[in-house]
């Protein structure tokens, strides 16, 4: 049991990079559904282990193949990365639960085997940016997740599902380029990829072009990943077009990896003080990200695909998310990592919410959504919690980000922020209530059938979703420990 404890980092993401071709090799639908099942249950009991053993006994060096860092790869596990893991891989198990019933009616038949493989492709890439400790590795596992995204995303069943890949193909290669391009030129001038070892020599060569150059190259390329405003085109069709359950997992998990790892480089590696005190990197991020709190809003509005309406506030949240980077404190980095995993657990709950009714009707289109609240209460239930959360309404987690958010702007004295914050806020009201306007106080569509709750194999991933929104509204120990831990840890800059 011990050895088992010792190898977890390594087995974190070991276990499901071998369950991807199980489930292609195994042919059926039942047997790689229990395959990958397995495998992101394995990972989530592993990420809560590391979380718990970071938490109360500090980090964890794992030196892979027992070639000691800096000449081998290093698993590297702390608070910060540790809280990414458990929120990837706990969201990857409960979604593959939904997964079971919604993937049938959302993919051609026969494929199902092929949609396992690919999902659990795509956890093992997410869970290994997070846990590694190695510059080039983060570059290969976002590449084994963007490719197995862009597969998981053509699998819609629709031809725009297609262009929707295609489009996510070609900004998540740029993505992936620049900052490939950003890695090896720190390569060039340090003659090292891991990151702890980048920390130690990069202050000695900051006013070298060269890293200043890397720098830039990697911060727009996890920009583009993250779906910043305004590198976000990509995002909107991928998350309408993709099924439902890839929606979900991709909405909850995608792009907050993405800001993870800008939020590694950033402090860890160069150091807050050559981010945003030699260079202006506090207004490179603040200003779009102002801007994506009220154009995805805006944007969210007047859409008339509910799966599109949530993507482009996804847009507006990443907004949130980056806002609180660039405050470049401790209680700014807090913010973004409580918002991170809070955002996660929303838009989870909601995108399974439309995956609920898409299985009844086959159409996430609001005019065709008239009166589904009174026949399917369980799901508008679900969709309340989760828009109630996304407004910030105390007592849901939602509510405990905006707090943070708004106590992180207060201490840099910019205080014009916080009425930004209320003001998309109010925005994000509009086309919430829409929803739950055309839900529940329209009439039916004249000529449908009754309409009966999604099988319960559906709705209770989509509930237990929605209960986690009021559960980490009220009892916050566990994220606030976390994240406290993890801003401390990141501000320790380079060398730390």
């Amino acid at each position: 049991m011990n050895t088992l404890l010792a190898h977890l980092p390594a087995l974190q993401v070991v276990v499901p990079m071998v369950a991807a071709p199980l489930c292609l090799l195994a042919g059926r639908a039942g047997l790689a559904w229990i395959i990958a099942f397995l495998a992101a249950a394995f990972a989530t009991v592993a990420a809560a282990l590391l979380a718990y053993q970071t938490l109360h006994h500090g980090p964890i060096s794992y030196a892979m193949g027992g070639w000691a860092p800096p000449w081998g790869i290093e698993y590297a596990v702390d608070t910060a990365n540790a809280f990414i893991l458990l929120l990837v891989a706990a969201i990857a198990c409960v979604v593959l639960v939904f997964c079971r019933t919604s993937i049938p009616k959302e993919i051609r038949a026969g494929r199902e085997h092929l949609f396992y493989c690919m999902y659990t492709l795509c956890l093992t890439g997410l869970l290994g940016i997070a846990i590694t400790g190695d510059a080039f590795n983060v570059f290969v596992f976002l590449e084994i997740s963007s490719l197995s995204s862009y597969a998981l995303i053509a699998m819609g069943g629709r031809r725009k599902s297609l262009t929707a890949a295609f489009q996510y193909l070609i900004m998540g290669t740029i993505g992936a380029t620049f900052f490939l391009i950003g890695v090896g030129l720190l390569y060039m001038m340090t003659g090292t990829l891991n990151m702890a070892d980048l920390s130690a020599r990069i202050p000695e060569l900051q006013d070298s072009r060269p890293v200043l150059a890397a720098f830039a190259f990697i911060t727009v390329g996890l920009a583009l990943k993250a779906a910043l405003f305004p590198l976000h085109l990509w995002l909107p069709n991928a998350y309408a077009y993709a099924p439902s359950g890839v929606s979900a997992f991709m909405a909850a998990t995608a792009t907050k990896v993405s800001l993870y790892v800008l939020l590694r480089f950033t402090f860890t590696i160069f150091g807050s003080e050559f981010a945003f005190g030699n260079l202006p990197l506090l207004w490179v991020l603040l200003v779009p990200a102002v801007l994506a709190m009220f154009a995805g809003s805006f944007s969210a509005i007047f859409q008339t695909d509910i799966k599109r309406m949530l993507a482009y506030s996804s847009v507006a949240q990443i907004g949130y998310i980056t806002l609180a980077i660039a405050l470049a404190n401790p209680a700014g980095v807090q913010a973004a990592m409580i918002h991170i995993f809070n955002h996660g657990l929303m838009k989870a709950a909601l995108f399974c919410a439309m995956g609920c009714i898409f299985y009844r009707i086959g159409s996430t289109r609001i005019d065709q959504m008239a009166g589904l609240g009174r026949q399917m209460p369980w799901t508008f239930a679900a969709i309340v919690t989760g828009g109630l959360s996304l407004l910030g309404v105390p007592l849901t987690a939602g509510y405990i980000s905006k707090w943070y958010l708004v106590q992180a702007a207060l201490q840099t004295d910019l205080w014009w922020l916080v009425i930004l914050i209320a003001l998309s806020s109010m925005l994000a009201l509009v086309y919430v209530w829409r929803l739950v306007e055309a839900l529940y106080f329209q009439e039916p569509v004249p000529g449908r059938e009754a309409v009966r709750e999604a099988p319960l194999s559906m709705l209770l991933p989509t509930l237990l979703l929605a209960g986690a929104n009021i559960y980490f509204g009220l009892d916050t120990r566990l994220p606030v420990a976390m994240t406290e831990n993890a801003a401390l840890l990141l501000f320790q800059g380079p060398g730390g």
